[in-house]
């Protein structure tokens, strides 16, 4: 049985041999380190992504079997995304950036976090129209152009790309990327941009919402249409926090939900009937809006504060919903016990069924080399 055939049975309540080991990718830092410390060469440190070859070997000599994030991803979004520059630079050292989504951050010198939005392009219509919009057009090369990321080589759709996976039977299941819906949006205008532009300008908020929507519908029919056969349909959000989501239930399920459903539907339409979403934070207010409009697997179910889960979810949603993640990556920092504490509490979610642990996020520099590795010989032992 290959990997590819056991995520479908599991996520489709059938029989299997065992259980895959998966994961989530992991910061560069932590590779780097890595590397430093002789457990990867400095290559493969210097040359991963998820999907790539170097995340396929390094996953072997870890102990796991495949990257749950492995998907064909057009170009979807802006295209092309702002030129990244340098705004200012104050004393400290302190820079504030342009990024590629037309919003100003700050950079602080040694700062490991997420840099903070200072301020953003798109405000109002007319920078919207004048800006935004002409990056936000529909093209056939926003397919051609993509790379399809195989397990020993990557192309481009000219090159064919697709026509390698249509005609070579993989070992891994592979996804088609189907963008984000809110997310992106969310981080063009920056959360409080977004609810004043709902309130100031709900016309306009509506049209930005519908532009990027009809992208990620386009793409995903022109990929689908090739007649390759993908394993899962897989969106990107990011639109909650530890209290719950960055945006109002009630507006994600009117002005969101019917782009989902409709997307959601045509990948139903050709044979694909799994398909997740990637949030971290707490979900549980907008699980039932994905739920409803076609998405029925989560991932990568945050652990967090607030102890994220399927169980919750299970009880009260049934097998309609899945899960693919919800391992505490931050015991990989602590102790043996800690790990076998952690597997311990996996392994009574995976006897609900549909569900496949994996790392809750990139693996962080904290993570001890010696735990991971073991964390992959226990479960492999006790799911294998």
């Amino acid at each position: 049985m290959t990997n590819r055939q056991r995520v479908q049975r599991i996520l489709h309540y059938q029989e299997y041999d065992r259980m895959p080991l998966v994961h989530f990718g992991f910061w560069s830092e932590t590779l780097n380190l890595w590397a430093e410390k002789g457990y990867i060469s400095k290559e493969l440190a210097e040359n991963w992504s998820d999907g790539n070859q170097a995340d396929f070997e390094i996953s072997k000599i870890i102990g796991f079997d495949f990257n749950w994030y492995n998907v064909f991803k057009p170009k979807l979004g802006l295209w092309p995304a702002f030129e990244s520059r340098i705004i200012e630079e104050l004393p400290d050292g302190t820079k504030k950036i342009l990024n590629g989504e037309g919003v100003i951050t700050l950079h602080k010198p040694g700062a490991g976090s997420i840099p903070a939005d200072v301020d953003h392009l798109l405000k109002d219509r007319k920078s919207w129209e004048d800006l935004y919009l002409p990056k936000l057009q529909w093209s056939k090369d926003r397919v051609m152009k993509a790379n399809v990321v195989a397990k020993d080589k990557v192309f481009t759709f000219e090159q064919g790309g697709l026509d390698y996976l249509l005609k070579n039977e993989r070992d891994f299941p592979y996804g088609l990327f189907c963008g984000s819906l809110y997310g992106w949006i969310r981080n063009w205008l920056t959360m409080e941009g977004a609810c004043y532009l709902l309130v100031d300008d709900e016309a306009l908020f509506d049209e930005i919402v519908e532009t990027n929507a009809e992208i990620c519908y386009q793409a995903v029919k022109m990929t689908l249409e090739t007649g390759v056969k993908f394993d899962f349909g897989h969106f990107w959000e990011d639109i909650c926090f530890k209290s719950g989501p960055l945006i109002s239930p009630q507006v994600f399920r009117k002005k969101i939900g019917p782009h989902y459903r409709r997307i959601c539907d045509l990948l139903n339409k050709h044979g694909i009937d799994i398909v997740s979403v990637d949030c971290d934070g707490n979900i549980d207010a907008l699980v039932p809006i994905w739920l409803e409009n076609g998405v029925n697997t989560m991932f990568p179910i945050e652990v967090g504060t607030w102890n994220g889960n399927i169980r919750p979810w299970r009880e009260k949603y049934g097998k309609d919903l899945r899960g693919v993640g919800g391992m505490n990556k931050v015991v990989f920092s602590k102790d043996k016990k800690a790990v076998d504490e952690e597997i311990k509490r996996l392994l009574e979610l995976v006897e609900l069924g549909g569900y496949i642990p994996c790392v809750d996020h990139r693996i962080p520099p904290d993570a001890k080399w010696e735990l991971v590795v073991y964390y992959c010989q226990k479960m492999h032992e006790l799911l294998g």
